[in-house]
């Protein structure tokens, strides 16, 4: 897993007991609850600061093939592989301005990928673009995205600036009917949800947030007319300005070192610390990555995903942080390969895990100047407990003398806000400027949350039936009762951390599906006992991680220090053998999912579809 020196059994007990005690500093028992949704009082941190006021139009009223809700990777993704099943008709409705998803809203200073951009980035082969960096800036992988929109004709029936608000199955038609915030009401046949899981802001319920006086926003809605600048620097506007910001995940670690270049002061507040591993970023040209063969980049990303969903793989063509610690995100990822589970792998897992953190704690003392900010950064938590993060200007930032970490444990966070500034403990720190730096609520898309009521056959309402049975699909995109939906997403389907990769395989046979329902004048809808089967496959082998993310530092992982019930909610075998399965499916049983239409048939539109499912 690591070639670093594994550490002795005492010292393994010391870190044991260190991370138990670092824990009980940061738990909170209010866990998830600490955090407030962007909504109500708090939406303007959630208003698109790019798009400006949304021209007036229409309402639309009309009639398409298929309808995809969200305009991120997922959606554009989903659109051009129905483009390539010949789909004439595809309407993506997406709440920004624009095609990008995450990388539409996320466009803070210092933005990069954490994964490697030639495997990251979707349908390079398909579009002939080569990135230029090994990891990719933010600006970069928008553009690439309103790219794929663009060669597969996705902007003409595109609806931006635009919420769906709720999907309802009409019977009489056999359609769906979809409305949004802007008075739409428009049919389609098939319905793709492709609304992310890094889609919600959510904020710190710090009592007294609202009474700041000062300027505050959320990093995914970076307020450029305040600060000045661009994602590659430049913030004048914040020359003589006191800023504070809270949070130390991956977007913090990116955004502090360019605050600290144009800040007259930056105050990091901090819960808990992020591992930081070397990043490397260079320039690269298509010598590099073997751009010069056909299907280079398919090869690449599958490269990765076999290294980092624990398969067998000849050679590393990726060779980053991520596949030299692969073996240590088997409790990570619930669809890791890993079948020698048992005593003896988790102690040369324990083994393994100690010597990487290890590293990375060495790397902090040799970063940071002052010995007591440099332990206060030290992550003391097992590899698995936190994404991993990448930087090689994080720790340096410390060193400057306008920055000061403010670390918070003690006080399991901010104690208050007030209209000048950040109180913690019996320290006030004023300030001009409070961004934050807290991510989003994880997997929680519109219909999961209620914001999206999705009513399928008879009335029946999604996410009550969820609430009431739990989650029933077949291979996590259709479910019995609301016929010709197809969710993307994690539930019920493979994980990795190249996730453009899991949802590009998702749109493959999304588009395979429409294109078997058109063939065969059919609608989508599996039996009862087909997710009963799927269920029970997911259930069988199942991971008991439960343990593991017990002892964690709190985080998304774990709800925040309580806990992460063990759920047979992924596919046990990793996503190489996912996605393999999938293709076996749609080769040998994807009637299983085929009802007859009673509803007279969609008029036909030039250049309909074809029966063949489609490929990347």
């Amino acid at each position: 897993m690591t070639t670093t020196q594994a550490p002795a059994p005492d010292e393994l007990a010391a870190l044991r007991q260190r991370y138990d005690l670092e824990r009980e500093r940061r738990v909170r028992p209010d866990g998830a609850r600490q955090y407030l949704n962007t909504d109500a009082e708090f939406g303007y941190y959630a208003a698109d600061p790019y798009a400006g006021e949304p021209a007036g139009r229409e309402a639309l009223q009309d009639t398409v093939d298929v309808a995809v809700i969200g305009g991120g990777f997922g959606g554009i993704l989903a659109g051009a592989r129905m483009r390539q099943q010949g789909v004439e008709r595809v309407r993506i409705v997406e709440a920004g301005g624009d095609f990008g998803g995450t990388w539409y809203w996320n466009r803070y200073p210092g933005i990069h990928c954490d994964i490697e951009s030639h495997v990251y980035l979707p349908m390079l082969d398909e579009t002939g673009y080569v990135p230029e960096w090994k990891y990719s800036p933010g600006e970069e992988i928008r553009r690439h995205a309103m790219r794929v929109a663009q060669t597969y004709d996705l902007y003409p029936d595109a609806l931006f600036s635009t919420t769906v608000t709720s999907l309802t199955w009409d019977a009489a038609s056999e359609t769906w009917i979809v409305a949004t915030d802007r008075g739409d009401a428009f049919q389609a046949t098939y319905v793709v949800t492709a609304t992310g899981t890094l889609s919600e802001p959510k904020l710190p319920g710090i009592p007294g947030i609202e009474t700041f006086r000062g300027h505050t926003f959320h990093t995914s809605r970076w307020d450029y007319a305040y600060t000045g600048g661009t994602p590659d620097g430049g913030l004048t506007g914040l020359a003589g300005k006191r800023v504070g910001i809270v949070g130390t995940g991956a977007t913090g670690v990116q955004v502090i070192p360019m605050l600290a270049e144009d800040a007259q002061h930056v105050y990091v507040f901090q819960r808990t610390s992020s591992s930081v591993d070397v990043r490397a970023n260079r320039r690269t040209t298509p010598q590099d990555v073997g751009a010069d063969r056909d299907g280079w980049a398919r090869e690449r990303r599958e490269n990765f995903l076999r290294i980092v969903s624990g398969e067998a793989a000849d050679r590393d063509l990726v060779a980053d942080g991520w596949t030299s610690s692969a073996g240590l995100l088997e409790k990570l990822l619930p669809s890791f390969n890993r079948p020698d589970r048992g005593p003896a792998f988790e102690t040369a897992y324990e083994v393994a895990d100690a010597a990487k953190m290890n590293e990375l704690r060495t790397r902090v003392e040799q970063a940071v100047a002052d010995p007591g900010t440099a332990e206060k950064l030290k992550p003391w938590y097992r590899y698995a407990c936190k994404r991993p993060t990448f930087s090689d200007k994080y720790y340096s930032a410390f060193n400057r003398d306008n920055v000061t970490l403010v670390d918070t444990a003690d006080t399991h966070g901010i104690e208050r806000v007030t209209e000048e500034g950040v109180v913690v403990g019996s320290d006030t720190y004023e300030l001009d400027c409070l961004i934050f730096a807290t991510g989003f609520s994880v997997g929680v898309s519109g219909i999961h949350s209620g914001r999206l009521p999705v009513h399928g056959r008879d009335g029946t309402q999604l996410l009550h039936a969820m609430a009431q049975e739990g989650p029933r699909t077949l291979h996590g995109f259709t479910s019995n009762n609301f016929p010709n939906l197809i969710r993307m997403g994690s539930l019920h389907n493979a994980s990795s951390v190249n996730f453009t990769h899991v949802l590009d395989e998702q749109a493959v046979h999304a588009a395979a599906l429409v294109a078997a329902a058109e063939a065969g004048n059919a609608l989508l809808e599996p039996s009862r006992a087909s997710e009963d089967a799927w269920i029970a496959v997911m259930a069988e082998d199942a991971p008991d991680h439960e343990w593991f993310h017990a002892g964690c530092t709190p985080g998304y992982y774990n709800r925040e220090g309580l806990g992460r019930p063990n759920s047979a909610s992924a596919y046990p075998h990793g996503a190489v053998a996912f996605h393999e399965l999938l293709k076996e499916w749609r080769e040998e049983s994807i009637d299983e999912v085929l009802r007859p239409r009673t509803a007279p048939r969609p008029e036909p539109r030039a250049g309909g579809l074809v029966p063949e499912a489609g490929g990347n």
